[in-house]
């Protein structure tokens, strides 16, 4: 017969063994962390990934691995992450584009944005600037888009549906111009064109361009943001130009991500660590070798922007007219 001693023993017995329970599943991390990069080293996402890396593994003293599988416009990698067990020990690198662009530019990337991924941080990625080759006599905005009335314009972006892309094609809605725009893959080859004076316009990293910009071969006329760049202070922005359109005023930040399982308290404790690092000696560094002043944001404030970067770049993308690959 079950007694009130009885319940009490077994109630006493499973407070007893709880912490034992709590013991058999180890504090996180209990081993080495993964973030796969689905670009090539080199660049700033693995920069980032690197440098920021660093801090988690000195303040976790777990070692952190970065692993580049880059290919397919970043949905190689993705797609692995968003395959891995949801345990907090592989994370994604990443560009917000590859969270938003590539569901419109892509019939079948290989995973769901929004179903298969939370967003633990975001770094903005800073501002990547409108360039003119220096035959083109055009200081502004303004000035370039009397130029394009005039003159065939070609203007290089580093990919279809890109910052580049939608700026240019935005250009030609808004003021009725035909500018060509020119797609690579990646910028290397955009900026050799553009030394060559094959291409009048263009738009890209500061560090990918500094070799054009110290030959002065390029010149800088917008910084396409609502907020002036750190490398190019005396660069008048978009919005001060008085394009304010949303084609005008791109935006975007590095993603790290996990597969959508994760528990929240690893997928927080992860963001903490990440924002935190923007502080750190390595990631420091990092970011003002890539000119980049604003901080990470943290698990909740990315959750939010991103569905408001969605709303805005979507509807560009969708604008620009690309049968999905």
């Amino acid at each position: 017969m079950t007694t009130r001693r009885t319940l009490l023993r077994a109630a006493g017995g499973f407070v007893l063994a709880s912490p034992a329970i709590v013991r058999a599943q180890p504090a996180w991390p209990a081993r080495p962390i993964t973030i796969v990069v689905n670009f090539p080293p080199g660049g700033l996402t693995d920069g980032i990934a690197r440098a920021f890396g660093q801090h988690v593994q000195q303040a976790t003293g777990q070692q952190v691995i970065i692993d580049n599988k880059p290919g397919a416009s970043g949905n190689i990698g993705a797609a692995l992450v968003a395959r891995a067990p949801a345990d907090g020990y592989t994370f994604l690198h990443s560009v917000s584009g590859t969270l938003v662009q590539n569901r419109v530019l892509f019939k079948s990337p290989g995973f769901d944005p929004d179903k298969d991924f939370t967003i633990v941080s975001g770094t903005p990625s800073g501002v990547i600037p409108v360039v003119v080759h220096k035959s083109v006599p055009a200081t502004n905005l303004k000035e370039f888009v009397d130029y394009a009335r005039k003159n065939k314009v070609n203007f290089g972006s580093w990919a279809i549906g890109s910052a580049a892309h939608i700026f240019a094609q935005g250009l030609n809605e808004k003021f009725g111009l035909k500018i060509e725009v020119v797609n690579y893959k990646g910028e290397a080859p955009m900026w050799q064109d553009m030394g060559a004076g094959s291409l009048q316009a263009a738009m890209g990293s500061p560090q990918a361009m500094n070799a054009l910009l110290v030959k002065g071969e390029i010149r800088p006329i917008a910084a396409p943001a609502s907020a002036r760049d750190a490398k190019f202070p005396n660069l008048p922005t978009s919005v001060e130009q008085g394009f304010t359109d949303d084609a005008f005023v791109l935006r975007g930040w590095l993603a790290l991500s996990a597969p959508a399982a994760t528990p929240k308290p690893i997928v927080q404790k992860m963001s903490d660590l990440w924002v935190g690092a923007a502080n750190s000696e390595p990631g420091r560094k990092m970011m003002e070798s890539f000119g980049l002043t604003e901080k990470p944001l943290n698990h909740a404030e990315v959750t939010a922007d991103y569905q408001r970067l969605k709303a805005s770049v979507i509807p560009l993308i969708l604008k620009l007219g690309i049968t999905p690959e």
